[in-house]
């Protein structure tokens, strides 16, 4: 195959690309239509979602995303930073690399609904005990609940793009830092984390697309709640969850309108949340991983 041709191949599938998101999101915006009409501006910042009313307000879904995407990150950033970083950095061995490595993509490919049912036996249980001691209902089930698995599913994705990331790291760089009499600890932070930023940001930004869109296993944790969440024990609710739960059960057009406009929502939050993350990415802070 020619260079001309190669190039016409490769113009024609990204044109696909373009053609197949330009129609799937001509979808949703048509089919949001009714309910953004009926609601107006409403319909971003009301607080009402009461399918028998024919009154949609998705500012508690938007609050509950939000929330379990925000919570999972800070409990899954460090941890998988330190995996990824021991992973990569400090475990000298071939095989128990390999049974690492082996351990964290059995976790990655575990359903989603194991994680749920799992939550339901182990985490709900814990949860509740914690709100018992502190004074809040003990739901079990709630945005905490959620989250902490959420946390779970997607500390493999983080860990192993930090690992590949230190990896990749040249080894001259390191090599020239162990000259001039580096230590270990001052090799990692100093010389591997910076020229590897960029892709460990790439992880981080997997793993919240993950979060953002993550349905069965919150669906069966946050407790379904159609209100605004107050604490991090509060019943709540997600857009993937709530199209999740009630699409298929929709009570009317508008109903089912609505909840196709959740779902532009929640295509917006992702690709916002994407290009913010680019952003930053472009400006590349210090000078290496540029």
């Amino acid at each position: 195959m020619n260079d001309r041709r190669f190039n016409a191949l490769l113009g024609f599938a990204a044109l696909v690309i373009v053609f197949i998101f330009a129609g799937f999101l001509f979808t949703l915006v048509v089919q949001s239509l009714p309910a953004v009409k009926q609601e107006g501006a409403a319909f971003l910042y009301g607080s009402e979602w009461n399918p028998v009313t024919t009154h949609f307000g998705a500012l508690p879904f938007i609050i509950g995303t939000l929330m379990t995407s925000a919570i999972a990150l800070v409990i899954a950033i460090p941890l998988s930073l330190s995996a990824g970083i021991v992973m990569g950095e400090y475990v000298n061995s071939s095989w128990i690399r390999s049974i690492l490595n082996t351990l964290i993509n059995v976790l990655a490919s575990i359903p989603s609904v194991v994680f749920g049912l799992w939550g339901i036996e182990v985490v709900i249980p814990l949860i509740r005990k914690l709100a018992m001691l502190v004074g809040a209902p003990p739901y079990g089930a709630g945005i905490l609940s959620a989250s902490l698995v959420l946390a779970i599913m997607i500390i493999p994705y983080m860990s192993s793009m930090t690992r590949e990331a230190l990896m990749n790291v040249p080894a001259g760089l390191r090599e020239g830092a162990f000259a001039l009499g580096l230590t270990k600890q001052e090799v990692v932070t100093g010389i591997a984390l910076p020229f590897a930023k960029n892709s460990i940001f790439a992880g981080i930004l997997l793993s919240l697309g993950r979060a953002l869109g993550e349905t069965m296993a919150v669906t069966m944790l946050i407790g379904n709640a159609t209100r605004i969440p107050t604490s991090l024990f509060s019943l709540g609710n997600t857009l993937a969850s709530v199209i999740a739960s009630q699409f298929n059960e929709a009570a009317s057009d508008v109903h089912r309108s609505a909840m196709m406009g959740l779902a532009l929502i929640l295509l917006v939050i992702t690709m916002l949340a994407g290009w913010f993350g680019r952003s930053l990415m472009s400006k590349g802070m210090g000078a290496y991983g540029k």
